[in-house]
């Protein structure tokens, strides 16, 4: 459904350049959910911006990659043609609900406002879908929080009308940043159950946008682990829980807490994310890294094939673990 390949954007400030995205790729199949994962400034969500066509241009600059949506490279779309899909057969979920819904216009507002720009629709029908998405996501009377403004609802309330937003139109592929960040553990467990219970009951493609690995452990089919602004690590769940190839995979499942570790100390990768405007030559994970040689600081490397799928960015444990495989 969705193919983001080689995607490079640079930031342009005050004579700096910041690489936010060196080159990504990924892909989300029909149906399926893919969580993107990494720490706060890695890249995930200007990649998702840029795949809607949101990003500002300046300071952001596209350098190069395409987007290929059902075929269709939407960087080379203009804004009306890209009002056709924002919305309409790509939706996104933003993180914090609170400064994504404006807080002079009502529920129903809000969620109209998609219907009525992407299909020809009557009042009455409007507000009878308005209803009937307020009860799919789990809202109780659907009828009176209609009438609701943002701030008489709950934290997680909020949440899920933005849901009720993204699936007006029925998306092929929708895009959700992080949108348990700022719930409860009980609240996020609803919001995740409901993401998964939405997918398979309407067939779409969920990309799902998280710091978080007890989430993904919870919702994805594949991951993408980034790292940087480049993807370090991708592959099925099960091959990235149970047999991560990558020291920045190993590091961030090593810091999850867990009952075993409970009154020891908790794991942490030493040192500090890489200037996007000043990234080490080599890996950029290279001055983390405890299994860095002298070559990590000086050759960028390549994807490595472990089979089915999974692909790792680490020459040293491949070489060490794995040394029969070829190079992808």
């Amino acid at each position: 459904m969705l193919s983001v390949q080689e995607l490079t954007v640079y930031f342009t400030s005050n004579g700096r350049v910041a690489r936010a995205l060196d080159g990504v790729s990924y892909e989300i199949r029909k149906g399926e959910t893919v969580c993107l994962v990494g720490e706060s400034g890695c890249g995930k969500t200007v990649s998702a911006l840029t795949i809607l066509g949101i990003i500002p241009q300046p300071p952001a600059q596209i350098m190069g990659g395409t987007v290929l949506f059902d075929g269709q490279n939407l960087l080379d779309l203009g804004e009306r043609e890209m009002q056709k899909i924002r919305g309409n057969r790509i939706a996104m979920v933003f993180q914090e609900p609170m400064t994504s819904l404006n807080p002079v216009f009502t529920i129903e507002d809000q969620i109209s406002e998609a219907i009525m720009v992407h299909e020809k629709a009557g009042g009455k029908e409007i507000r009878q879908r308005c209803i009937k998405l307020l009860k799919d996501v789990g809202i109780p009377s659907p009828e009176e929080r209609l009438k609701d403004y943002p701030h008489q609802l709950s934290g997680g309330q909020r949440q899920r009308v933005m849901i009720a937003m993204a699936l007006t139109c029925n998306p092929d592929v929708v895009i959700a940043d992080e949108p348990t960040t700022a719930l409860d553990v009980t609240i996020q467990a609803q919001i995740l159950n409901l993401f998964r219970e939405l997918k398979q009951i309407r067939k779409m493609s969920l990309l799902y946008i998280t710091h978080d690995l007890g989430v993904v452990a919870h919702i994805a089919d594949r991951i993408y682990v980034m790292y940087a602004g480049i993807i370090v690590e991708q592959g099925d769940t099960i091959h990235i829980f149970h047999s991560p190839q990558h020291p920045y995979t190993q590091g961030l499942l090593a810091s999850l807490p867990s009952r075993t570790k409970r009154g020891g100390t908790l794991h942490s990768i030493p040192g500090l994310v890489p200037d996007p405007a000043h990234k080490p030559l080599g890996c950029p994970f290279h001055p983390r890294c405890s299994f860095a040689i002298k070559s990590c600081q000086i050759q960028f490397p390549e994807m490595y094939d472990y089979g089915e799928g999974h692909l790792s960015r680490c020459p040293v444990l491949y070489k060490k673990d794995r040394s029969h495989y070829e190079k992808a």
